[in-house]
């Protein structure tokens, strides 16, 4: 997990529909936006969710409110059979290949894939053997805390730490697990209350509409940013609507690596070499304001201050008065000393 380069993740999820050209379509359009993983997720729905789950306010608005949260899961994910030539097909056309996973079965098919590290989904974080056994596979991990108290981040955290996970391969991401986030729950500076408490990096997992508030959490001290994206919000399913499209996604990391250029600096207020060349234009030297003969004293009425700023240092402003003329000033000329 690189520390100077902001890791931003393509979140495909099951946007794909369950359909696996669909997700391979989804793999071409993360790469070409330039992200660096494309994220899915992967479960066997017998395992994830009972036949008395209900769904979510969103999931109703977007699915086929007749179906139950299963029937729905049913259609939307892949086989686990699809995985592994779906990571394959990102190797293949150069793009890192993650998936979260919501079961223990899942886990353990993950885990053979040589991915670079687990990323947890909120809704696992009270999970305890689900916790248990990603630390048993995993020595990076990346873990979302929508819904999350600070005392229930802490002890997933600890469990992590338990199981031999070093602190600095774990990412906490601040996150909100509404879809849209309404913009005054986003509560972005929570991520750097994580931050502060845990002695950790952190990143943020955005489920708003558009992208301005992962631009800002970069620029907070972001270290991952994950977004997800669909390849039309009109298809239906229940992450459509809250995705961005192909050109937004790309849109969105441009603006990320230009934020993370416009950070990078020293953090002096110095000059920089590309606006080294502007200061003769834009600053000022003294200059006579009328012709002034050699031998009159300087004064105020006799100078003034214009721009080139390649003389004297109007800053020297006290120091020049009274002083001789040593020559014959023109009109605008710059005024010289011995």
């Amino acid at each position: 997990m690189k520390k100077d380069k902001v890791i931003i993740i393509a979140e495909a999820g099951v946007n794909h529909n369950g359909d696996y050209e669909l997700a391979k379509k989804m793999v071409v359009k993360a790469k070409e936006a330039g992200a660096d993983y494309v994220k899915f997720q992967t479960a066997v729905p017998e395992l994830v969710v009972s036949k008395y789950a209900t769904k979510a306010e969103y999931q109703l608005g977007t699915t086929n409110s007749d179906e139950t949260q299963l029937e729905m899961t049913r259609k939307i994910h892949l086989p686990l059979s699809d995985y592994k030539p779906l990571k394959l097909y990102c190797d293949e056309i150069g793009i890192k290949f993650l998936s979260t996973p919501f079961d223990l079965v899942s886990i353990d098919l993950l885990s053979k894939l040589n991915m670079d590290f687990f990323k947890m989904p909120s809704g696992e974080i009270t999970n305890l053997p689900y916790l248990r056994k990603v630390a048993q596979n995993f020595d990076k991990i990346i873990m979302s805390s929508g819904m999350a108290s600070m005392d229930e981040i802490k002890n997933a955290f600890n469990v992590f730490l338990k199981n031999g996970i070093k602190r600095d391969n774990i990412i906490i991401l601040h996150c909100n697990t509404e879809y849209p986030t309404p913009m005054e729950d986003v509560n972005l500076m929570a991520m750097i209350h994580i931050q502060k408490e845990l002695g950790t990096n952190v990143g943020y997992s955005d489920h708003t509409l558009g992208t301005e508030v992962s631009i800002a959490a970069v620029a907070l001290g972001a270290k991952v940013i994950e977004k997800h994206f669909t390849l039309d919000r009109n298809f239906s399913g229940p992450d459509h609507k809250a995705s961005l499209e192909p050109n937004e996604l790309k849109a969105m990391i441009t603006a990320i690596r230009n934020i993370e250029k416009a950070i990078s600096g020293s953090g002096l207020k110095e000059e920089s070499p590309s606006e080294a060349k502007n200061k003769p234009i834009a600053r000022k030297s003294i200059t006579a304001s009328r012709f002034i003969k050699k031998g009159e004293i300087f004064n105020e009425k006799n100078l003034t201050v214009k721009r080139p700023g390649i003389g004297i240092n109007p800053m020297r402003w006290d120091e020049i008065i009274g002083k001789t003329a040593i020559k014959d000033f023109q009109y605008d000329d710059l005024i010289e000393l011995i």
